[in-house]
């Protein structure tokens, strides 16, 4: 199984009008991190900047604006994943997984290939993807209530991972607390299954 774990952070929350300036992840295959990435970028020039958004990152306008071009980062996202991935091959593709990535990221993205001429998104990604916090919700489901909040840092507390609170919004580090939860519910999900002792 290839996994695709991502993050990003944007200058906004609606990917109709607000732009990329970081994508940060690992490529997981068959349990096995193959490789990690951290892009920096120059959002779409036509993107609206929202100093709130920045401020989320710990970024100036400045900073985001001194990236490198979304087509140099793109092609540069591109080539990293074709060594992973055929994309001619419909039967070879990743399972995109992040924190709330169903609502959020997976529509950034996707916007990202198209704002750089690539319609075909789906020949890198299966449609179906692996939402951690989806996932964190059936699993937290009796633990919720007395929760403050389900934010990605209270449910990797909640689940027993030590979160280091500077580094929070961080791309690269968001992905090692939604891979740590992803890991743990799928290991307790295997353990209870009947005659498994793991």
């Amino acid at each position: 199984m290839k996994i695709f774990y991502f993050d990003l952070e944007t200058t906004g929350t609606n990917p109709g009008k607000h732009g990329i300036h970081q994508i940060s992840g690992m490529i997981e295959i068959d349990g096995k991190v193959m490789e990690e990435f951290d892009f920096h970028v120059q959002p779409n020039p036509r993107a609206i900047i929202e100093d709130a958004a920045l401020a989320v990152g710990g970024v100036t306008k400045e900073q985001i604006m001194s990236y490198p071009e979304m087509g140099v980062v793109y092609n540069q996202l591109v080539t990293m994943l074709s060594k992973y991935v055929d994309k001619y091959d419909k039967n070879d593709k990743f399972f995109l997984c992040g924190y709330n990535n169903a609502a959020f990221d997976n529509q950034f993205l996707r916007g990202f290939f198209l704002q750089n001429g690539d319609m075909y998104f789906g020949s890198w990604f299966w449609s179906n993807s692996i939402d951690v916090m989806v996932l964190a919700t059936v699993y937290l489901l009796e633990k919720r209530t007395r929760m403050e909040n389900f934010k990605l840092s209270t449910v990797a507390a909640t689940v027993g991972i030590d979160v280091k609170t500077d580094d929070l919004h961080n791309a690269i580090y968001d992905i090692y607390l939604t891979r740590g939860i992803y890991l743990k519910i799928q290991h307790d999900m295997l353990s209870s299954l009947p005659g498994n002792n793991k």
